[in-house]
């Protein structure tokens, strides 16, 4: 893999949920790039440990661990096998999280909406509960069960993921928007929290990126932006979405040894601009 720049994580150990996904997988890739022993934690044996043998096989050290992020006792099983494999843990990325199908309102305004269509007064609250869950609960209950191993270890680090609706309601994905804007305000409650015992958390607020998953939301089937990806390139002075890759070196310096050592409770924004962009 071929960083931005490099930092030395030898002899350390990073813990990265949802490290079988696109995001996840590749944040697994540079911490392993980098010297770290990486622990790719997902639902899914057979995708956690086919990451894991991907950077095996590129000279890395990673190996595939099952738990369900939303589940304590699949977490403690987590936490057991890691530290038996490891000794510690250094760092924890809570990348697991995302929008859920079904959860989103269907217009931007009540008054848009078609005789007939599903507006907020008719949306499927389970969805939106489980929304709230799984970026929420799923990044407080890992960082309960794996903070406590980061007390007292060298570069201690937690990383989160938040999003540009943790600044501002993106229109349409309302749990979606208020998950992650409490995945924010957790964020930095624990950067206080955790200041005096060494452990140092910070946020990545990613803006909206070219994704394999979000390729039929951004594009029509003749290749031209959707209506709804037109608005978000219009609010992006980069004019660009953004491509995973870009998020390598936010990892990188907020997990530094030396370059970020006195960064803690920050979320950064990594979104071509477009939280400064104002509209006019």
């Amino acid at each position: 893999m071929k960083l931005p720049f490099k930092i030395d994580l030898t002899g350390q150990t990073a813990v990265v949920t949802g490290g079988s996904g696109v995001i996840g997988g590749m944040f697994c890739r540079a911490l392993a790039a980098c010297g770290a022993t990486v622990a790719v934690l997902g639902r899914s044996a057979e995708k956690s440990e086919a990451a894991a043998q991907a950077i095996r096989g590129k000279g890395g050290k990673a190996f595939g661990v099952t738990a369900n992020v939303l589940d304590r006792e699949s977490l403690l099983s987590a936490r057991k096998e890691i530290l038996s494999r490891t000794g510690g843990i250094n760092i924890l990325i809570n990348c697991a999280g995302g929008a859920v199908p079904g959860a989103a309102i269907p217009q931007d305004r009540l008054a848009e909406a078609a005789p007939g269509e599903k507006t907020f007064f008719t949306a499927d609250m389970d969805r939106i509960h489980k929304e709230l869950d799984l970026n929420i609960y799923g990044t407080m209950l890992p960082t309960q069960i794996f903070g406590e191993c980061l007390i007292g270890q060298t570069n201690a680090n937690i990383i989160n993921i938040a999003s540009m609706g943790s600044d501002r309601p993106l229109t349409r994905i309302a749990g979606y928007s208020a998950a992650k804007a409490a995945v924010a305000n957790f964020t930095q409650w624990a950067a206080v929290y955790f200041a005096k015992s060494g452990v140092r958390v910070n946020a990545i607020a990613p803006g909206f990126f070219h994704t394999t998953q979000n390729h039929s939301l951004q594009y029509n089937p003749d290749g031209t932006p959707t209506v709804r990806s037109g608005k978000i390139l219009r609010s992006t002075p980069m004019e660009r979405f953004g491509e995973p890759e870009d998020l390598i070196g936010a990892l990188l310096y907020l997990i530094s040894p030396k370059g970020s050592s006195f960064v803690t409770g920050v979320i950064l924004p990594v979104d071509g601009g477009f939280m400064s962009y104002s509209g006019v």
